[in-house]
């Protein structure tokens, strides 16, 4: 069986946002962020969930104790992802564990809370065999892996004894790596432009002899990629405390501002076989450069509930712009070899997605406390665009997490969120994704 153009002509952007992320399981976001947060299903708009609040709301950390604070922590993402094809093997992905580290600060001058933190806001990857029919017959592995990251100053401040407003500047990366198999048509479909020598060949028709073509970028580091980009971003917050039970929350995160990301002159390149030979005869080296991708706007509103002196119970709603930010997708080869360049586009179309967190934290003993939650989401990607290398297709997620004092200035916390496997079916391909994730931090007061 052969696949059509459709399933390939998706296969580029798919590849790019392979992250998510955004190393992501909302779309292209956490489902949540820290170990306090993520245990009570991502809640995290009305109550102290320690330095983890600078990727939230920033307002909620002038919440907690005067102390200073540090807090240490790795998230480990296990996504299991296996795509199939009537008449072919399946193709289970290789890539099912990435690694997240984190750290946060935050100090108290007043009623002035201040600090520094880097999380990871987002991010995933899929590494397909090159025996798979993803790889298109090219004899070569498909791999994608995207990172987004932030290095974060946030300041809160308590207003009153019932308001805190909070804000951060965030400085951003993005990394992406990716190994694409398609057919020379199918790549040709996705032409918007070229010039030089590149796009006259393209504009010609001149590889469509082959029954393969592939661009590659990749680097060996496990957290940048080959193309790369920086830019800002920003958040604003507020609690308001009603009364000595009932706490809301509410934050916006800006649409980021990221450069557009670009790998070296010569470290991309395009291949194709030619004439039924099985290796390439096609070789160029270039540059590729992915125009305009940026992290999407955050609307969030929550509130937090004190029961009882052991019980809180918690619960937010996110609305995430996609629809801003994933129109649709933009890219340029820029050949160092043969010279010219070409451009290329993918609609995407994605809608907003609405996310529900709920959450509640028991106090078992002075030590212990247990969390649980859940996180319900749409999937924001029509089923026409999702792809096996970018199968962002997971809504619903259930976590349980702990704290334990190890000293009255130190803690430990951990949390472990299942999601259960969904299935997507795209023109004859199925696409089916689930997903178990642990974080883990431990907390130093001073």
């Amino acid at each position: 069986m052969t696949l059509t153009k459709k399933h390939f002509a998706l296969t580029p952007l798919c590849a790019i946002f392979a992250c998510g992320s955004v190393y992501a399981t909302n779309g292209m976001l956490m489902e949540g962020y820290g170990p306090i947060s993520t245990g009570m299903g991502g809640a995290s708009q009305a109550f102290d969930h320690g330095t983890a609040a600078m990727a939230q709301n920033p307002a909620t950390l002038a919440l907690g104790s005067a102390e200073s604070r540090l807090d240490v922590a790795l998230g480990l993402l296990g996504p299991k992802v296996s795509s199939s094809m009537p008449g072919m093997p399946d193709a289970p992905s290789g890539g099912t564990s990435y690694a997240m580290p984190a750290i946060g600060y935050i100090a108290r001058s007043g009623n002035l809370t201040y600090g520094l933190g880097m999380f990871a806001q987002g991010g995933m990857g899929t590494e397909y065999g090159a025996n798979t029919f993803l790889a298109a017959g090219s004899g070569d592995p498909v791999r994608s892996e995207l990172s987004v990251g932030n290095v974060i100053i946030p300041v809160a401040y308590q207003m009153g004894p019932d308001v805190t407003l909070g804000a951060t500047l965030d400085y951003m990366w993005s990394g992406l790596d990716m190994l694409m198999a398609a057919s020379p048509m199918q790549l040709g479909s996705m032409v918007t432009g070229g010039s030089g020598a590149l796009g006259s060949a393209l504009g010609s028709g001149a590889l469509n002899t082959a029954t393969w073509a592939r661009i590659n970028f990749t680097d060996s580091d496990k957290y940048t990629g080959a193309a790369k980009a920086t830019g800002f971003g920003a958040k604003i917050g507020a609690t308001v405390k009603l009364n000595r039970d009932v706490t809301l929350g509410a934050s916006y995160r800006f649409k980021s501002m990221l450069d557009d990301m670009k790998s070296g002159a010569t470290t991309a390149s395009m291949t194709a076989n030619a004439g039924g030979a099985p290796s390439a005869t096609f070789i160029d080296n270039g540059r590729i450069t992915i125009i305009d991708f940026q992290m999407p706007s955050v609307l969030a509103v929550g509130g937090s509930w004190q029961v009882s002196p052991t019980l809180m119970l918690a619960a937010d709603i996110k609305s995430i712009g996609w629809s801003s930010s994933m129109k649709s997708f933009k890219m340029r080869y820029d050949s160092a070899g043969m010279g010219g360049s070409v451009n290329f586009e993918l609609p995407q179309n994605w809608k907003d997605q609405t996310v529900l967190n709920l959450g509640l934290s028991y106090t078992a003993n002075e030590n212990l406390t247990l969390r649980a939650g859940l996180n319900m989401a749409d999937n924001p990607i029509p089923d026409a665009y999702v792809n096996p290398l970018f199968p962002a297709t997971v809504t619903n997620h259930f976590t349980v997490g702990l704290g334990y004092k190890l000293a009255s200035s130190a803690q430990i916390n951990l949390a472990v969120t299942s999601a259960p496997t969904t299935t997507v079916n795209n023109g004859g391909m199925s696409i089916a994704h689930g997903q178990t994730n642990v974080q883990m931090m431990y907390t130093q007061r001073f």
